[in-house]
C-alpha cells in the first residue's frame, strides 16, 4: 500500500472508485496550506487531495503557499506526488482538450518563495534539478493515456510564468524561441519544493487554450471552464486507472 498526492481542483476529489474517509487543516512552519487536505483510499492505495487554489478556487497562482502545500502533502504521509495543471498550447500538436506529460521545465516566474532551505541552515543545500519530473510516474502516465486513445505529447518543456495575466503574444514567441511545448503558472515552484522533499513528482497537463497568438480567436475563460469541464473527466479516469495499478 502507498500514498498518493494529488494536486489540482476541488473537483478530482470525485474520482471513480475513491471512498472519501476526511479532511483536515494541517499546520506547517510555513503557514497553512491552500486547503484542506482531502483523505481517501482507491482500493488498497492512499489518496490525499490538496487544491491548489484553495477551496473555493480563490488563490491566484502567484499567491499560492507552495512551501506549505508540499510540506503538508509529505507530512501527510505522501510517497508521490501527481500535479494536474491546466495550460496553454505552444507546440502545435498541443489543442485544446490534448494533454502532455512534460518532462522540462523553465521557470519564468519571480517573487514566490522558491526553497525550503533558507534561513538557519547548517550549510547550504543545491538539489540536482536536471531532469525535473519523476521518470517513472511520467512513464506511467503516458502509458496510461496511450492506452485509452487520449491525444497527447509524451514529453515536452513547460514555461512558468508569473501570472495572474494571461501572456502576451510576442511572450509566447520568446517562450518558444526558448524551447517550450506549454505554458502555465503553477508549475513552479511547486516541482523543485517536491524535489527537495525528494517526492517522485510529475504532472499531467491539460491543455485548455492555444497560447496567445496561436489562435485567431479571443482567449476567454468561458472558452477555458468548457474545455476544463470536459478534459477534468478524462483526467479523473487517467487518475484513478494509475493510481489503481
Amino acid at each position: 500500500m502507498s500514498t498518493w498526492g494529488v494536486i489540482g481542483g476541488t473537483g478530482l476529489t470525485e474520482l471513480e472508485g475513491v471512498e472519501l474517509l476526511g479532511e483536515d487543516w494541517a499546520e506547517t512552519p510555513f503557514g497553512k496550506p491552500s486547503a484542506p487536505l482531502v483523505h481517501g483510499r482507491l482500493g488498497d492505495q492512499q489518496v490525499v487531495f490538496l487544491a491548489r487554489h484553495g477551496k473555493p478556487h480563490r488563490i491566484p497562482p502567484h499567491k499560492v503557499n507552495y512551501r506549505a502545500n508540499l510540506w503538508a502533502l509529505q507530512a501527510a504521509g505522501v510517497e508521490q506526488i501527481i500535479a494536474v495543471n491546466a495550460v496553454g498550447g505552444i507546440h502545435p500538436q498541443l489543442t485544446s482538450g490534448t494533454f502532455c506529460v512534460p518532462d522540462q521545465i523553465i521557470d519564468y516566474t519571480w517573487g514566490r518563495a522558491p526553497s525550503f532551505f533558507e534561513d538557519d541552515l547548517d550549510h547550504v543545500v543545491h538539489v540536482d534539478f536536471s531532469w525535473p519530473y519523476d521518470r517513472v510516474l511520467c512513464e506511467r502516465l503516458v502509458a496510461i493515456l496511450r492506452e485509452r486513445g487520449l491525444a497527447h505529447l509524451p514529453s515536452g518543456v513547460y514555461a512558468a510564468t508569473q501570472g495572474p495575466r494571461l501572456e502576451s503574444a510576442a511572450e509566447i514567441v520568446r517562450l518558444e524561441r526558448d524551447g517550450a511545448d506549454l505554458v502555465g503558472m503553477t508549475g513552479m515552484p511547486e516541482a523543485a519544493l517536491a524535489r527537495e522533499l525528494e517526492l517522485p513528482y510529475a504532472c499531467l497537463a491539460l491543455v485548455v487554450n492555444p497560447a496567445a497568438g496561436k489562435s485567431t480567436e479571443v482567449i476567454t475563460m468561458q472558452a477555458i471552464e468548457v474545455v476544463i469541464e470536459q478534459g477534468m473527466q478524462q483526467v479523473k479516469q487517467v487518475l484513478s486507472a494509475l493510481i489503481a495499478e
